[in-house]
């Protein structure tokens, strides 16, 4: 009798993955609200989650299942989005309009999701109604499995930063300021982590405010991940006296290069080894500064934290380590370039990187998609891609073919600027599945815009000034271009992509400026598998319903559901699992 009931037990723990490497779930609970912080020495409103600004950092490993219930104590709808994580076949947890209709003010809903075969630095953010300028952001860190090394030595530390520009107005001013037409203007600060600058400068920065200090210890080096999660700047990052090993970059790792200083631009990750190689006279300064803007104008809007190393002899003094010529885009632009896929290193699966060899294949489809700065289309401030702005249907786009419903969007949109006036549409990008896309992105803007692509790394493989032609194709890097969700495009430029279509779903293409995306800068990219894909995520149980399919929607207490904090196996098997204990136990005895 004990050796069957040890048997079964044996047999129930290999069910859950015990000794056999089933992927666990984690479960969180998250609430988002409104708390009250001085990130610039002034008490403000931004979005916390459980309490937290800047809020959790979900630390997963690859493959993992994260299930989080989002409960929405905002006064106003919520959306929570996972920049860079690809929802393999499950575009129903992507989170934004496109598919999902949104957590009412007071529901809760839960997210259920897999970071299939992705390693690296990420974040999410709140996607609705300009919220992410008042914060609800924090970070995703997907470590490698125990069976993949690491293609450096492992870190003595893990630092997640957090660098934007911040404004005192709330993130609903600043949006009635953009639907009016006006501009953002200087923000009022820079900050780090939620806080704002040391006192670098006592003409600049007022006294007594709080600043970050990251203590480290002499001769450790440090894995510091950097997440650019502003509104609309492009910051250059620096630590004084210390190199940055470039490493790994939104899920891929990089050919490693020290740099002095990194331009990251909004919606961009980074991961850098930092050696504490110093003397540690004084502390040293961490700084992330505006670029391409007038300096002087600007100086207040300059995040300054601190390094202090465990034997440190004094505080930081003297000038910020100087930052890059302010309107050098070709400097930017060349930095962009020299970051190149580390083609010899396996990340997510053993095989190198490098044997997937994207410049081989043949392209199915070309999209040159041109922006312009903000106009009047109907009276009312929009932007536009290929002289189209996106306006989000009451039922979003995912559910609305899920449902067959008819005249919610067009799969129309156009693969370059059309000879006619600018208008509002909901036109999505018709993606040939299993296709082999390439987007050429033109900047008919005054400032650096930065675009991205959900559900997808794509290879970024040119960039350059002027306009894209066809023999720009002839500078294309076909061999180690680096695979990022997120890229750069500098004013008067373009940069070029190519990227497998091989995620079924409806995906979100879109400005990572949040001015630009708001006002209708995004398009959406539809890709069906033309057989039945049985690997495809269904309809989600618990799916919100709006629009057109509200009549579908049960009342929210029939839906409540609540976790503890972060259990790697479910409750009910955990119950199971300790009946069988004890009956083992019972019998044994």
């Amino acid at each position: 009798m004990p050796s069957s009931c040890l048997f079964k037990l044996v047999i129930f723990l290999c069910s859950l993955g015990f000794g056999l490497g089933a992927d666990p779930y984690v479960f969180y609970d998250w609430t988002v609200s409104y708390i009250t912080a001085s990130p610039l020495g002034v008490k403000q409103q931004v979005i916390g989650i459980n309490g937290q600004f800047p809020g959790p950092i979900l630390n997963v490993t690859t493959n993992w299942n994260v299930v989080i219930n989002v409960k929405n104590n905002l006064d106003e709808p919520l959306l929570l989005t996972w920049n860079g994580i690809q929802n393999r076949k499950n575009s129903w947890q992507d989170g934004v309009s496109g598919t999902n209709c949104p957590i009412h003010a007071g529901w809760n809903w839960t997210y259920e999701f897999q970071v299939k075969d992705q390693i690296g630095s990420f974040f999410y953010f709140p996607s609705l109604n300009f919220q992410r300028a008042s914060g609800g952001y924090g970070g995703i860190t997907i470590n490698n499995r125990n069976v993949i090394p690491l293609p450096f030595t492992v870190p003595d530390g893990d630092i997640t930063l957090f660098i934007t520009d911040w404004y005192t107005k709330s993130h609903k001013d600043l949006r009635k300021d953009v639907e009016s037409g006006t501009s953002l203007g200087i923000p009022d600060g820079v900050l780090i982590n939620g806080i704002g600058p040391f006192r670098f400068d006592q003409g600049l920065i007022a006294g007594g405010n709080s600043f970050l200090t990251v203590n480290v210890e002499p001769g450790k080096t440090y894995r510091f991940r950097v997440h650019n999660v502003g509104i609309a700047t492009s910051l250059n990052f620096r630590i004084q006296n210390h190199n940055l090993l470039l490493v790994e970059t939104e899920g891929s790792y990089t050919v490693q290069q020290n740099y002095a200083n990194m331009d990251i631009h909004v919606g961009q990750s980074f991961s850098f080894l930092v050696t504490m190689d110093q003397n540690a006279t004084s502390d040293y300064y961490i700084v992330a500064s505006p670029r391409f803007v007038n300096s002087s104008s600007w100086a207040k809007a300059t995040g300054v934290a601190i390094l202090h190393y465990s034997n440190s002899q004094g505080p930081a003094s003297g000038p910020l380590p100087d930052p890059p010529n302010d309107y050098d885009t070709y400097y930017s632009m060349n930095q962009a370039r020299s970051i190149r896929w580390n083609v010899s290193a396996g990340a997510a699966r053993p095989n190198p990187q490098g044997s997937f060899k994207y410049g081989e294949i043949t392209v199915t489809d070309v999209y040159v998609i041109l922006n312009r700065p903000a106009e009047l289309i109907n009276g009312k401030w929009r932007t536009t891609l290929n002289g189209i702005s996106y306006i989000p249907p009451s039922t979003p786009l995912k559910l609305a073919q899920q449902f067959n419903i008819s005249g919610v969007y067009k799969l129309d949109f156009p693969n370059k600027l059309m000879n006619r006036p600018a208008k509002v549409d909901t036109s999505l990008i018709n993606g040939t599945f299993k296709g082999f896309m390439e987007v050429i992105f033109q900047n008919n803007d005054t400032t650096v815009q930065n675009y991205h692509l959900d559900g997808y790394a794509f290879f970024i493989v040119g960039m350059d000034v002027g306009v894209w032609t066809e023999n720009s194709r002839s500078t294309y890097n076909k061999w180690d271009g680096v695979a990022r969700s997120t890229t750069q495009v500098f004013p008067g430029s373009w940069t070029a992509i190519l990227v497998v279509l091989d995620n079924a779903g409806i995906w979100n293409l879109r400005a990572q400026n949040l001015d630009s995306w708001y006002l209708g800068q995004e398009v959406y990219v539809s890709v069906v598998n033309p057989e039945f894909d049985g690997d495809e995520k269904s309809l989600p149980d618990n799916t919100i319903y709006c629009g057109l399919l509200s009549s579908l929607q049960k009342d929210q207490t029939q839906r409540g559901v609540k976790f503890s904090s972060a259990p790697s196996i479910t409750r009910s098997s955990t119950t199971i699992l300790l009946m069988l204990i004890i009956a083992c136990a019972a019998f044994i005895r």
